[in-house]
C-alpha cells in the first residue's frame, strides 16, 4: 500500500524534503513509518522521543494501524505553552465563525468591532506580538508554518471547548503564517463574555493550550543565522507522545 507522509519544522530540513509517497506492507502501523525513516536517516533517532504523529489530520498512537491512501504527518513540538489539552471537541467545535489561519496583517480592532454585542459585561483580548530579541540575540524576523488542515480544526475544536467549558459567549481565535516582522501580530485571541473572571480564564486556557497542541511552527531569524524554536513537551495525554523534549524552553 501506498501513503502519504509530510515532515514539518525542523523535521522538514533534517529529511531534506516537506512530503514524500512511501510504500508500505498492508496494515503497516505508525510505528514502523517512524521505524523505517530512523534507519533512512539516523540522526532522526534523537528527534523521536519528542515527536508527535497524526493520520488524516488526528494525533494518532504509534501503534494505529494504516489503510492505503492515509496522510500520515510527523510532527515536531509546536511553539511552547504550558496547560493541558482540550477533554474533547465540544458540540459547537466546527461552529465557529471567528477561527481563521490568514496570512495578511490581523486587524485587532475589526475582529473586536464584529464580536462586540450589547450583552457581554467583558472583552478579553490577547496579542502574540514578534519581539526584538530571543536567546539573547537581535530578532530580525519570523517565519510561521503551520500543518493548515489540521492546524484550523484544532483551533475549531479549542474554540467550541471554551464556549462550552467556561461559559463565554464567543470566542475568536486568528493565527498569522508566513514572515512576520518586529511589532506585527502574529496570533489574536478575542473572548467575549458576560463576566470578566470567565473571559480571562477562557483566553488564558485558549492561549496555553494552543501553544502545546496546534500544528504551527515558527523559524527565528536573526544576523548571524536561523534556527526553529524549540517547543515545549507534547501532552502526555496526546496520543503515541512521550510528553519530553529539549530542557531548553520556546523562545516565545
Amino acid at each position: 500500500m501506498q501513503v502519504r507522509v509530510l515532515f514539518f519544522g525542523m523535521l522538514k530540513e533534517v529529511m531534506g524534503r516537506s512530503s514524500e509517497v512511501l510504500t508500505m506492507r498492508e496494515s503497516a502501523t505508525l510505528d514502523e513509518v517512524l521505524r523505517h525513516y530512523e534507519e533512512q536517516v539516523p540522526k532522526l533517532k534523537a528527534l523521536t522521543a519528542s515527536i508527535a504523529m497524526a493520520v488524516n489530520q488526528e494525533y494518532a498512537s504509534r501503534d494505529a494501524a494504516l489503510v492505503h491512501g492515509d496522510e500520515i504527518a510527523l510532527l515536531p513540538p509546536v511553539s511552547g505553552g504550558s496547560e493541558g489539552i482540550a477533554n474533547g471537541p465540544s458540540p459547537a467545535a466546527n461552529t465557529n465563525r471567528f477561527v481563521r489561519i490568514v496570512r495578511e496583517p490581523i486587524n485587532t480592532s475589526d475582529v473586536l468591532r464584529q464580536i462586540k454585542q450589547a450583552e457581554d459585561g467583558a472583552t478579553v483580548v490577547f496579542e502574540g506580538v514578534v519581539r526584538n530579541n530571543s536567546r539573547g540575540r537581535r530578532t530580525l524576523y519570523l517565519d510561521y508554518e503551520a500543518y493548515e488542515e489540521m492546524a484550523l480544526k484544532q483551533l475549531r475544536e479549542l474554540a467550541g471547548t471554551a464556549l462550552s467549558q467556561f461559559g463565554v459567549r464567543e470566542v475568536a481565535i486568528l493565527h498569522r503564517l508566513g514572515r512576520l516582522e518586529i511589532g506585527e501580530t502574529s496570533v489574536l485571541i478575542v473572548v467575549a463574555s458576560a463576566h470578566r473572571a470567565a473571559g480571562y480564564e477562557a483566553s488564558r486556557w485558549l492561549i496555553d493550550t494552543l501553544k502545546r497542541t496546534v500544528p504551527i511552527w515558527k523559524k527565528e531569524y536573526f544576523e548571524d543565522g536561523a534556527i526553529w524554536a524549540d517547543g515545549e513537551p507534547f501532552p502526555a495525554e496526546l496520543p503515541g507522545t512521550k510528553g519530553s523534549h529539549s530542557e531548553r524552553p520556546a523562545s516565545k
